[in-house]
């Protein structure tokens, strides 16, 4: 237990997109150990608290205000050597850790982070998904669109998805017009490709949603899905039943790098003759 003049140390441990085994060995150790815990029950699942020990304080923060989660990060630090907040997803990506950080810092609670699982990768592996094929796109964008929180200029989803690239779109499950908006005035067609899905990997729960930016809205409403859901928007959705795709370089025959030498000559280019042995000068 800390003294009065050295807190413990609370820990801002990502507790990943919903399945309870997709927490980080480190997550998991530090749940372990824990003396008290305060999870986000609007969005982590609670099971994600079994392997704390007997005794543990846990605590579920969808009640509570900002000022009321960090007074009681402040106190529980004082009484005990482990304290976790358990996030949703990673602590990095749409969550208040820095507004909750700075009154621990205020207080001397010394503070860490273990990053986690997005749900954007949860939902990528959900549907056999990848967020970057040669020579489709290699960039992906987080974002959302614009409800009562506003967005910075130049982050319009419009502005963004002139890029053409992956797009994440959190927190936007109820402004799909507005998604469907931004993206035809960025001048993605209404056949473009698109994916939703709803609490990936939570065990039982995740429901995966297909179609395209002219019927996704109407297809969500079918399907019920109005929370806790990844809005995806891409060039390589589908890619799995494309006939042809541009391979990647690192594991082409014809592609030298430090730890394997080409085995074949690139496409396209004739194998290179040894030069000839110059001849002896005929004698005069």
């Amino acid at each position: 237990m800390p003294s009065m003049t050295a807190p413990g140390t609370v820990w801002f441990v990502g507790a990943g997109p919903g399945d309870p085994e997709l927490l980080t060995v480190k997550g998991r150790a530090l749940i372990e150990r824990a003396g008290a815990i305060l999870f986000a029950g609007s969005l982590v699942n609670e099971a994600a608290t079994r392997w704390a020990p007997p005794g543990c304080t846990i605590a579920d923060s969808k009640d509570m205000t900002l000022e009321q989660m960090a007074a009681w990060l402040i106190v529980q630090a004082q009484r005990h050597e482990t304290v976790i907040r358990l996030q949703t997803g990673d602590p990095a990506l749409y969550g208040a850790l820095i507004e909750v950080v700075q009154p621990l810092d205020a207080a001397g609670v010394p503070v860490r982070v273990v990053p986690g699982v997005s749900s954007a990768m949860a939902s990528a592996a959900a549907a056999v998904e990848s967020f970057t094929l040669p020579e489709v796109t290699q960039s992906v964008i987080f974002t959302r669109v614009e409800g009562r929180t506003p967005m910075p200029p130049g982050e319009s989803l419009a502005e963004l998805g002139r890029h053409h690239c992956t797009l994440c779109i959190f927190l936007s499950i109820t402004l799909l017009h507005k998604v469907q908006a931004g993206l035809r005035e960025a001048g993605w067609a209404d056949d473009a490709p698109m994916l939703v899905v709803h609490k990936a990997s939570w065990p039982g729960e995740e429901v995966i949603v297909r179609g395209t930016l002219a019927d996704i809205r109407e297809r969500c409403r079918a399907a019920g899905i109005v929370s806790q859901a990844m809005v995806i928007a891409s060039p390589t959705l589908g890619a799995r039943q494309w006939q042809e795709l541009a391979k990647s370089k690192l594991y082409d025959a014809s592609f030298t790098h430090r730890f394997r030498r080409a085995s074949q000559p690139a496409a396209g280019t004739a194998a290179l003759a040894a030069p000839e042995e110059p001849h002896a000068p005929t004698a005069p």
